[in-house]
This record gives structure tokens, sequence and C-alpha cells, in this order.
């Protein structure tokens, strides 16, 4: 059982999530300036920093799933769920965006993208479109934080253990550390080239 690689990934996620927010109050300091005819460049240098440390952070959450995905780590909810031992590559992708978690962190990731874009070709729309942009990326990363705060659970984790979303199972009392030998599987409906490629192409 590797924890290590999901800690990991649920770090990712909290640091996604802070920089996406600290980005966008950094945009929105630097757009509200600009319209006040400030010159100062300070909000715009940290909100570019923060939303270059969302960037990073949200890329090795797409490394770290997909990992688990691949490596049939099946310790991991979304791993046994959502794919098996014998499904070619290709599905796997598919497996990605099949639930809920990985939908969302591909909606992330492609938005990450288009930020950069806007960052590298249109400076002069930079702080006041990523200002919505960055919110907007703070509000998605929340979906998949899977934290508690109090009573209130916020998002869903892809990286959530077998034995704490099927906590109610028996197996745990007796074997703590059990993995099953293979997983779920994918739906039958996605093992299909054109769900392959037809999230991507949406974007």
């Amino acid at each position: 059982m590797n924890l290590f690689i999901g800690n990991f990934g649920q770090a990712s996620v909290i640091v996604a999530f802070v920089a996406a927010a600290v980005a966008a109050y950094g945009y929105f300091q630097a757009a509200r300036g600009r319209a006040l005819g400030d010159a100062d460049r300070g909000w715009l240098r940290l909100a570019r920093g923060a939303f270059f440390v969302h960037g990073a952070a949200v890329l090795l959450v797409v490394g770290t799933l997909f990992n688990i995905i691949h490596a049939h780590r099946y310790e991991y909810y979304y791993a046994w769920a959502h794919s098996s031992n014998h499904l070619p590559v290709h599905f796997m992708i598919s497996c990605f965006w099949e639930g809920q978690e990985g939908s969302f962190l591909l909606w992330i990731f492609w938005h990450v993208l288009i930020g950069l874009g806007i960052m590298k070709f249109n400076r002069q729309w930079e702080a006041p479109v990523l200002a919505v942009f960055a919110a907007v990326q703070a509000f998605l990363v929340s979906m998949i934080l899977g934290v508690v705060v109090g009573t209130t659970k916020i998002g869903s984790s892809p990286f959530i253990l077998m034995r704490e979303f099927m906590s109610d199972l028996p197996v745990w009392k007796t074997q703590p550390d059990f993995v099953p030998k293979d997983g779920n599987g994918l739906n039958a409906l996605l093992q299909n080239y054109w769900m392959v490629i037809h999230p991507p192409t949406l974007f």
C-alpha cells in the first residue's frame, strides 16, 4: 500500500487551491490599481507567480492521479472504481475523466493552459481577465479538495483510500492494509475510441 503518492497528490491539490486564490486576489488588486492610475506592479508580479505555482501544482495532481490509475493502485478508490488490470493504456486515459473528480481536473488543466496563453499573448487584459479566471480556478479546485471544515465537506478528493470510502466493510477490521487484486473496471459504454478523444476535443 502506497500512501505517499496519495498524500502528495492531496497536498498538490491544496497548493493549487491556495495559489489560485492568491492569484485571483493579486490580479484583482492589480486591475484595481491600474484603473486608479497606480503604476505599482507588485500585485501583478505576485499574481503571476501564484498562477505559475497553481499551474505547476495542477500538473502534479494530473500526473499523480494518472500514476495511481496506470499503476493499478487499488488501495485508492478512484483507481479501483474506474480501471482494471486488463484495461488497455488508451482506455486508462478515459478512466482519468470517467469520474467527477477527473472531469473537474481535466477542466482545471485546460483552464491553466488558457490562462498561460492570456499571460503570454494579451498582457493588456491579463489582470482583469485572470482575476476572474483565477477565482473560477479556485472554485473548481475546491471541488476536488475533499477536506472537512467543521461539519462541512468541501469537494471530493480523487485520492481517497478504499478503506476510507468503504469504511463499513468488515475486511478493514481484520486486514487494515487490504488491497483489492483487481478493479471494478471502466464503464463498457466508455470503452470506445471516441470517448478517449471526446472530452479533450471539447475544449
